[in-house]
């Protein structure tokens, strides 16, 4: 259980997590609250399990890991937990939807939909955040001290 929470007193880890929770806090807020444009949890349900087909408990965890992820990032809190949700999340992301658009975002509008690039920018902070954990002031680095 202390190697889920152990980390090193670095700054890399802190600066991953800050980055990733920030980019992704947005994104789980639209799925979960409709902010920024999004449509909240009844219209993200909807979309994921009528318009793609996804199961709902796969919807559900989409739209919670995304928002309480991002927030536990900003924490310093489950670190690994959320990094490999995360990865999780984005290869679903990519296999069910941007595989088709190639690999760049739609910067200019000329394509269908959006490519993966920035998904592959999340699966690899949170491939480094699992490999070295939270970092520097983070509640995981408290509770492995606890642990001991």
């Amino acid at each position: 259980m202390k190697a889920f929470f152990a980390t090193d007193d670095g700054w890399s880890g802190l600066i991953l997590r800050l980055t990733l929770g920030l980019v992704m806090f947005p994104h789980g807020a639209q799925k979960l609250l409709g902010w920024f444009g999004g449509f909240g949890f009844d219209g993200t349900m909807g979309f994921f399990t009528q318009k793609m087909g996804l199961p709902w408990i796969i919807a559900f965890l989409v739209i919670i890991g995304e928002f309480f992820g991002s927030l536990g990032l900003l924490a310093g809190l489950l670190t690994r937990f959320t990094a490999a949700s995360f990865i999780i999340i984005m290869l679903g992301a990519i296999v069910t939807t941007h595989i088709p658009h190639g690999f760049f975002m739609n910067w200019f509008g000329q394509q269908q939909g959006e490519g993966y690039e920035y998904h592959l920018l999340v699966i690899g902070i949170s491939a480094a955040l699992l490999a070295t954990g939270a970092g520097k002031w983070s509640l995981d680095r408290l509770i492995a001290a606890k642990l001991d």
